[in-house]
């Protein structure tokens, strides 16, 4: 009950004497005048508030079912987004060996490349050129000029001496020089016989003439060419580890190496890519041995994103 006082005010009715009670005047309710603060509410079920346990349940269930109709829209966009990178990272990674292998094999020695297929693995050899030039085939009107005689069988102790046209060739120790190489029988640099088109440089550094050992060349070049060569390079597509190797460093030899085991004792083996499902390299050498095709097929998987990418590098056999 909220607490009420009197007030009052003079009347026409006497003051009250001692012992009686004042019973005029009007009741005020103080409260109106003077707002008093309301009590705290009374702990009881009635002033409590909260959920129950089936209506978090009931929450739970709504917000996970508009969560999986999100997941609907949002998966097929995401996987998308993933297999397009997956796709460039494999084609940057196949791109990238196809131009390294189409570097290499542009700069081959005329009619050097050779391909082989083992079963599933794939084989392709060639000698790069480290330097190219032109010899002076006959004498001219100096006493110095010192032309390229075929007819000297060259030595260590006796070597034969020629001058370069044009600018200085740098020779490094272990170079070999081949002129005229047609890939055949007596004009192969593969052939390792004292008459064959390949001897040993026998002085280095950047010269304007060349001194080289072993016999003499069995044809001269019709342009008057002459390469600077020094060790095979091997591609391989060894399929058993899904990997494509590069070997380099090892000796020329007369047969092409044709399995991995055997590389592995001449050369130094370096990946040029792995992870590859698709692995094929194909030689054709052309019509009059003038100009040749490789081609290379690549193909890489990852996840469900998967890129097959082919380059055909043309080969110059003109020697």
């Amino acid at each position: 009950m909220r607490p009420t006082f009197k007030a009052f005010q003079q009347t026409e009715t006497p003051s009250p004497r001692q012992g009686e009670s004042w019973n005029g005047g009007r009741t005020l309710d103080i409260e109106s005048i003077y707002p008093l603060p309301k009590p705290p509410p009374a702990r009881g079920s009635e002033f409590q508030a909260g959920f129950t346990l089936v209506e978090m349940v009931v929450v739970i269930t709504i917000v996970g079912i508009l969560a999986a109709g999100a997941a609907l829209f949002i998966r097929n966009p995401t996987q998308a987004f993933i297999d397009s990178e997956n796709r460039a990272n494999l084609t940057d990674r196949a791109d990238t060996a196809l131009r390294r292998m189409a570097s290499d094999i542009r700069n081959a020695l005329p009619n050097s490349v050779r391909a082989t297929t083992n079963g599933v693995n794939s084989f392709i050899e060639f000698v790069p050129v480290k330097a190219a030039g032109r010899y002076r085939a006959s004498a001219g009107s100096s006493l110095a000029d010192n032309p390229l005689d075929f007819d000297h069988v060259a030595s260590a102790a006796d070597p034969e001496t020629f001058d370069v046209l044009g600018a200085k060739v740098n020779v490094d120790a272990g170079d070999q020089l081949v002129i005229y190489n047609l890939g055949i029988v007596g004009s192969d640099v593969y052939e390792n016989t004292a008459n064959s088109n390949r001897h040993t440089l026998e002085t280095t550094g950047l010269l304007g003439t060349l001194s080289f050992s072993g016999g003499t060349f069995p044809l001269a070049s019709p342009s008057s060419r002459f390469f600077v060569v020094s060790t095979p390079v091997s591609y391989v597509c060894d399929m058993a580890n899904n990997v494509l190797l590069r070997y380099s460093g090892y000796a020329i030899q007369a047969n092409q190496p044709t399995t991995v085991a055997a590389l592995n004792g001449l050369g130094t083996a370096r990946i040029l890519a792995n992870g590859l499902t698709t692995c094929q390299v194909n030689y054709v050498p052309g019509v009059l041995q003038r100009s040749g095709v490789i081609t290379i097929n690549l193909g890489f998987t990852q996840d469900v994103a998967t890129v097959t990418l082919m380059h055909q590098v043309n080969v110059v056999n003109s020697p």
